[in-house]
């Protein structure tokens, strides 16, 4: 255990960003141990690619520096440890991430936020390494905050008022994280079953229709798989997400009026001749 002392003494680690280390060098010199051509460019694409192959679990300075043919040492010109890879890696595949053009002010929102959505699934699936990292880092590079700035500007967009837009983002994006994640994990499990994700279903849907224990809870799950619709797991999958994606929408659409509604002023009924005060009838007296 870390003395109460020392661990005030060590600086609180926050992101491979700000703690300056050079994004590349020069070619080795005479006087330099550090190989010639290797930078953070170099560095950060074969981690994805280490991290696609063998996942977090197994990746490590000395793996990374294996693959780049150059000693565990040499990467210190770069990163300080094996988060700031990490961090580096997360950022890069942010860069995937299609974003539309924000300055294309007659966009419609919708088609922005549908495009942000869909794009952002496809690198979770992609890479099944991502959804862990999110949470775990300040996400600062400058992908990510590209990301960033065009869904919160989409937001804006939407009409919904400043207090509820983070709301509005959560509800999108915090869906797509979570879609996403289960996605890409049971991607990954088919490949590493060697079966297709079809082969895959149609497996685990047999064993567990051979248990009669759990043949009366499925029962409506195979009325739902029915309606559904779809020939494939990727078809049912992709119906999924469009039929979420809009049902956000609509409700975005539906907060945004409701509160528009709410703000309107309400118009007060002019006092007439015979009328009460505050615009009412007069009341008729019983015969």
């Amino acid at each position: 255990m870390v003395p109460e002392a020392d661990r005030d003494k060590r600086p609180t680690r926050t992101s491979v960003w700000l703690e300056g280390k050079p994004a590349g060098r020069g070619r080795r010199s005479e006087n330099s141990d550090h190989p010639a051509g290797l930078d953070r460019d170099r560095i950060t694409a074969v981690s994805v690619r280490l991290l696609d192959a063998e996942g977090p679990a197994k990746f490590s300075m000395r793996r990374l520096a294996a693959e780049l043919g150059v000693t565990a040492m040499s990467l210190y010109w770069y990163v300080d440890t094996k988060d700031d890879l990490l961090e580096l890696a997360l950022d890069s595949v942010f860069g995937e991430v299609l974003v539309p053009d924000m300055t294309d002010e007659d966009a419609d929102w919708r088609d922005q936020l549908r495009e942000l959505a869909t794009s952002y699934r496809a690198v979770l699936v992609r890479h099944h390494w991502v959804s862990p990292l999110v949470g775990r880092y300040l996400n600062i590079g400058p992908h990510s905050m590209a990301f960033s700035a065009a869904v919160q500007t989409v937001m804006d967009r939407t009409g919904l008022a400043p207090h509820d837009r983070m709301g509005g983002l959560s509800a999108v994006f915090q869906f797509v994280y979570g879609f996403g994640t289960i996605e890409g994990h049971f991607v990954q499990r088919c490949a590493d079953a060697g079966l297709s994700q079809d082969e895959y279903f149609r497996q685990a849907m047999g064993a567990i229709n051979e248990q009669p224990r759990f043949q009366e809870s499925f029962e409506s799950a195979d009325e739902l798989m029915e309606a559904r619709g779809g020939d494939t797991v990727a078809e049912m999958r992709q119906r999924d997400f469009t039929f979420a994606i809009e049902l956000l929408i609509a409700g975005i659409e539906t907060m945004r009026d409701r509160d528009r509604a709410a703000a309107a002023p309400r118009a007060e009924p002019e006092d007439g001749p015979g009328a009460e005060p505050g615009g009412r009838a007069p009341r008729r007296e019983r015969a």
